[in-house]
Formats: C-alpha cells, sequence, structure tokens
C-alpha cells in the first residue's frame, strides 16, 4: 500500500467527508460550504488542497478504512475517478494521436469498494463513455458560473432530483476550426486556442485558493458539490438519507 502522508489543515466539528482522488479541492470545498469538514485523498501532492490531506492512492486507502473499521467515522464520500479512459475531451485526441492504451477505468474498482462502505456516496464524471449512471447532471450555468462544464453524478445508497436544465446564453469563447468565437463563458481545460487566464479561470469556475492551470481546469466547481452536499443533508435533517 502507497504510504500515506497525513497533513492536518483543520479540526473536524461537522459531518465527515471523504473527498477520494480530491485533486486541489474544487469539490470538497463545495462540501465545505454545505456543511461538512472534509478529508482528502490524492496520489499526488496537493499542497494547495484547503483541508486535511492524505497522499495515498485512494482505492488503497479506502481498503484500508473499511477494513480498519475507521470508515464508520465518515458520513459520505466523494469520488472523482480519473476520466482520460472515458472523457469526451480526451477520448478523441488519444485516439488519433495514438494514445490511451494505458488508461485505466477506476470507475468499476471504486464502485466496488464504496457499495462495501456502506456509506452514501458520489461518483462523478464528465460527459463521455465512462460507465456511471446519469442520477445527476449539474450545469454552470444553473449556478451563475461563467463556465458550462457538465458534469454527471452516480448516486449511491441516497437520491436527490434533478434540477432544471437552465438554457444556455452564448457559446464557450475561444478558436474553433480556425474561427475565433466570443461568449459568456471560458473554456476550463487545455492551454491554447483562446483559452483563459488564470485569474480569468479562478473567477469562472468560483476557485480563489489555486492559481495552477492544471489543478483548475481538471476541477468541479465548488457550486456543484454544495448543491449537492446541502441536498444531502437537508434529507439528512428529514430522516430521509442513510
Amino acid at each position: 500500500m502507497t504510504q500515506p502522508t497525513l497533513i492536518r489543515r483543520e479540526h473536524a466539528a461537522r459531518p465527515l467527508l471523504l473527498d477520494l482522488y480530491s485533486c486541489a479541492g474544487g469539490a470538497g470545498r463545495g462540501f465545505d460550504w454545505a456543511g461538512f469538514d472534509v478529508v482528502g485523498v490524492d496520489i499526488r501532492p496537493r499542497p494547495n488542497y484547503p483541508f486535511t490531506f492524505v497522499q495515498a492512492d485512494a482505492l488503497e486507502y479506502l481498503s484500508a478504512l473499511i477494513a480498519s473499521g475507521e470508515i464508520e467515522r465518515y458520513a459520505f464520500i466523494h469520488t472523482s475517478p480519473p476520466c482520460q479512459a472515458g472523457c469526451a475531451l480526451t477520448v478523441g485526441t488519444n485516439r488519433s494521436k495514438g494514445w490511451g492504451g494505458t488508461h485505466v477505468d477506476l470507475v468499476p474498482p471504486t464502485r466496488d469498494l464504496l457499495e462495501a462502505s456502506g456509506l452514501p456516496y458520489v461518483i462523478e464524471q464528465p460527459n463521455g463513455k465512462a460507465e456511471i449512471r446519469k442520477d445527476l447532471t449539474l450545469c454552470g450555468e444553473q449556478f451563475g458560473l461563467g463556465v458550462l462544464r457538465h458534469r454527471n453524478f452516480e448516486l449511491g445508497r441516497w437520491s436527490v432530483a434533478q434540477p432544471a436544465h437552465v438554457p444556455h446564453r452564448g457559446r464557450v469563447r475561444g478558436w474553433r476550426h480556425g474561427e475565433f468565437f466570443d461568449g459568456p463563458y471560458v473554456a476550463a481545460y487545455g492551454n491554447g486556442g483562446g483559452k483563459p487566464t488564470i485569474p480569468e479561470l479562478q473567477a469562472a469556475m468560483g476557485i480563489d485558493w489555486t492559481d495552477v492551470r492544471e489543478e483548475l481546469t481538471e476541477a468541479i466547481p465548488p457550486a456543484y458539490t454544495q448543491w449537492i452536499g446541502a441536498a444531502f443533508l437537508a434529507q439528512v435533517r428529514a430522516g430521509v438519507a442513510a
């Protein structure tokens, strides 16, 4: 097992959430706003992660928590398995370049462990070929953000109604096939073709604690998980959720 490195940044006092494949904490920040204390786990160092952070393999760490019984400390698990094997933005590029043969689909083993945990959970993935149930789809326009960034969520051991999708106000700004298009949204991926500056990305995503482009382009807007976390906690208070 990868030796975990635990970095404590906050004292837990609220329901505890496990944020697996955490990246720099876009999802974690939203759950914090919703009312959770958050522990993030990522295999890479994440010095900008704003909460308690464990550097470890996410699957190995979750398996160890289940085996030891420590999983009972947690109320909810959020997961964002790496999506290179199925993301719509990368599948075509990988195919055209002859890449992608080594990408491992981590969704099935993640789901298996989540089911074994006995806890309510979320599996997040972008649009593409990832084999998850699309129990919930969220878009930046639903939250007044400067990105569209559609994200799909499989919900385990709980459910919530799909909110209405809000019509888009225009195009995503940038170059398409040699032509530049203006629009109210920025493209929160890549590093060329009229892509936004770091400050533009931060403002569009609602993220101000990291200025690393890779972390910003990989992040979930915190507004999404704030909505999910608030919906779950409302059900807990009403005696509906697990």
